[in-house]
């Protein structure tokens, strides 16, 4: 555990902790050391807070940074600053970097590199075969050993589609109660696919994506999670017969978890019609009644977590013919804005149900001790400060991250981050970068 740098003191005063009760927050040392009404510190910094809504700092379970060996696309740097001024306080980087993160050499270089960098926890991911090729298993043990304490693996952006493999690995991390995260897609049922199939990929002509080739993967490994009883963690669930095995399997006690990416909680194939590369993603858009069931299940539990998948690209990689364009959507800076349109300006969820999804699930997945913790004394200052009432344009080009493949560009999203505290730190204050984390942002 590394020991933080006593910063100022700051005091929140008047914020809406979770949408609910007014309160002040006293912040000294990286913690909260009070929280009631009327709070006073000599030399505190004070921050109104009215007319906010308070949560615990956001917790990503699925970011892609890039680095190292694509900087091209996206750093540490600018995709923790995205993350941010999105209100994270923690990111799982995914291991498709290059070289891949299939060593305790290239997790620890990672998470020094989030370390270096200050603006949010990262803990990277590892993979789960050697170079994402889905034939032998990487060093999962040395990884969880590693000074980056590994908990997650994945070759997301690949499926396991072994199942022997998949199930050596789900015994694997069963030694250090690690998660295997999959990328559910059967490859041979989606080679050559472009888009969701259905009736939208029937009228342009576009080779279709079947809903099955999700499903039936997620059945498997269900299955098979339960068979070796280990956790699995199902990645960016886009149908609605998805949502029902996995409903299923939680119904069986199977430890599996979920997640839902903002873009599927919104977004349907129609945009195909478009031809705009920016809504080519993996997995594919679906129909209005995918996005319907996972909005529901999300509601109802089935589904833990919202994951972003931010993907970003170098531009070149998007600003071509569809069938050429890279799959996937930047995510780290519209979020929460995206959960608050789909979910609780639709009822669905009230902001305790949002900390719960993005912040508190998440930070438990991922064996996070120090994230998603409640908003109380002696707790972690870990915090986002969101006005509910603000609206803005997605403008990519005045976004942090590299990528500029924003399905939202253009479109008026609700609600603003205001501020965001990463143990007691504002990263981000008056909706704008301040500055990194003086002290270490590593183990904690």
């Amino acid at each position: 555990m590394t020991e933080l740098v006593a910063g100022p003191a700051y005091l929140v005063r008047g914020a809406s902790l979770y949408g609910e009760e007014r309160a002040d927050l006293l912040i000294e040392g990286g913690r909260f050391t009070a929280v009631g009404s009327g709070l006073d510190a000599d030399g505190a910094t004070v921050v109104e807070a009215d007319g906010l809504v308070a949560l615990p700092g956001l917790v990503d379970v699925h970011t892609h940074l890039r680095e190292p060996g694509r900087e091209d696309a996206e750093t540490v740097e600018t995709g923790t600053r995205a993350a941010a001024l999105g209100g994270y306080t923690a990111v799982h980087a995914m291991a498709n970097s290059n070289p891949v993160a299939d060593t305790a050499g290239v997790v620890e270089q990672v998470h020094s590199l989030g370390r270096r960098a200050g603006w949010v926890d990262v803990r990277p991911v590892g993979a789960v075969t050697v170079g994402l090729a889905g034939e032998q298993l990487a060093e999962l043990g040395a990884m969880a050993d590693s000074a980056a304490r590994v908990r997650m693996f994945s070759d997301d952006g690949i499926c396991v589609h072994d199942p022997v493999l998949m199930r050596r690995a789900l015994e694997y991390v069963k030694a250090f109660d690690g998660v295997v995260a999959q990328h559910a897609q059967e490859p041979r049922l989606t080679a050559g696919a472009q888009m969701n199939e259905g009736a939208v990929s029937a009228v342009l002509g576009l080779p279709g994506w079947p809903a099955v080739a999700e499903e039936s993967i997620i059945a498997r490994d269900v299955l098979l999670a339960e068979h070796v009883g280990s956790r699995l963690h199902v990645c960016h669930v886009s149908t609605a017969g998805s949502v029902e095995i996995v409903r299923w399997a939680k119904s069986r006690g199977v430890n599996v978890t979920a997640e839902v990416t903002p873009h599927h909680l919104w977004l349907t194939d129609e945009l195909v019609r478009s031809y705009d590369p920016v809504y080519k993603v993996n997995p594919p858009l679906r129909t209005q009644t995918d996005v319907e069931a996972l909005r529901a299940a999300l509601a109802d539990g089935t589904i833990d977590v919202v994951g972003t998948d931010h993907a970003p690209h170098p531009s070149e990689h998007k600003e071509c013919e569809w069938a050429q364009a890279a799959m996937g959507m930047t995510g780290l800076e519209t979020a929460l804005s995206v959960v608050q349109h789909a979910m609780v300006e639709t009822g669905l969820l009230d902001w305790r149900g949002v900390a719960r999804a993005m912040s508190e699930l998440p930070a438990r997945i991922g064996r996070l001790a120090d994230q998603g913790r409640p908003l109380a004394a002696g707790e972690p200052a870990n915090l986002v400060l969101v006005d509910p009432a603000a609206r803005w344009t997605v403008d990519p080009a005045t976004q942090a991250t590299k990528g500029r493949n924003s399905p939202f560009a253009g479109r008026e999203l609700p609600g603003r981050v205001v501020a965001t505290f990463f143990h007691g730190h504002p990263t981000v204050l008056d909706g704008a970068l301040n500055t990194p984390h003086p002290g270490s942002a590593g183990e904690r």
